[in-house]
């Protein structure tokens, strides 16, 4: 198995390794994984394997979880087709962490591209740990503590019918999170907002808001500012497709971004989701 760094901050492409042999060996999964927290993002070419090696790899790491809009391949449950060939959909062009609006977000992702464009239709990751640390000192103190509320309502339920929007909501109710979380594993704190994230739930207090202006906009200017960390480019990788490329994702330190700039040409994937904690 051969590792090359990409960049200083996030990600490395990985070459002499096959996920279905990795799905049956648990030395070679352990080696696979080691990187992965490494470097938070691993790539790998060339993967001509079958679905059910795809989700037997995933689960490798945990049980998977299906999408509530998504849908899943019948005989791989957890397998989640993400074809853009009919119709243009703007969902995954923002900087967001997959399943926030959970009670558990996602672990990880193990994505494999089916087809792709001629040109076009990169992914970009960020290092949310790096977005963190090189906060400002009195920012990092202001969110200390600070929790956010994300929901899938306002993102796949805006082009829904009311009924189907509240449906959507009722089912999937509104998550809160801490705004800084610790990875589980590596113990490092990460900043813990996205596109899923709506607002604070505790920052009207005697400390921040002196003023109704404190309040409105003052935390919504806040949220803002952490929101455009993810769009730093010195903490991205940036991938390009192709066929049977792979993309493995630590979900709880990372962002990614699916750039849509291909359409109208088709680009699928297939993405196993595996089930994380509940953050803290």
């Amino acid at each position: 198995m051969h590792i090359r760094q990409l960049t200083p901050a996030i990600g490395a492409e990985i070459s002499g390794v096959n996920l279905g042999d990795a799905s049956r060996d648990p030395d070679l999964f352990a080696q696979l994984k080691a990187a992965l927290l490494k470097h938070r993002v691993i790539f790998l070419r060339d993967q001509d394997i079958t679905r059910a090696e795809h989700v037997a790899f995933a689960r490798r790491f945990g049980d998977l979880e299906d999408h509530p809009v998504a849908g899943s391949d019948p005989e791989h449950p957890g397998l989640v087709q993400i074809y853009r060939n009919d119709k243009r959909e703007n969902y995954e062009n923002n900087y967001h962490s997959d399943g926030l609006w959970r009670q558990n977000p996602a672990m990880g992702c193990v994505l494999r591209c089916i087809e792709c464009p001629p040109i076009g239709g990169d992914t970009i990751w960020v290092n949310m740990v790096e977005a963190y640390n090189n906060l400002p000192d009195d920012i990092k103190h202001k969110i200390d503590g600070l929790r956010a509320r994300s929901s899938i309502e306002h993102s796949f339920g805006a082009v829904m019918s009311p009924e189907a929007r509240r449906k959507l909501a009722a089912d999937n109710p509104p998550a809160e999170h801490p705004v800084v979380r610790t990875h589980p594993e590596t113990g490092e704190k990460v900043l813990n907002v996205c596109s899923f994230t709506t607002h604070f739930v505790n920052f009207h207090t005697p400390e921040n808001v002196r003023f109704g202006l404190d309040k409105s906009p003052g935390a919504s200017q806040l949220l803002n500012l952490l929101l455009s960390q993810a769009t730093i480019p010195e903490y991205q990788v940036r991938f390009n497709w192709r066929p049977n490329s792979v993309a493995i994702w630590d979900n709880r330190s990372t962002q990614h971004y699916a750039v849509m700039d291909y359409w109208p040409a088709p680009r699928k994937m297939e993405r196993a989701a595996i089930v994380g904690d509940v953050p803290y």
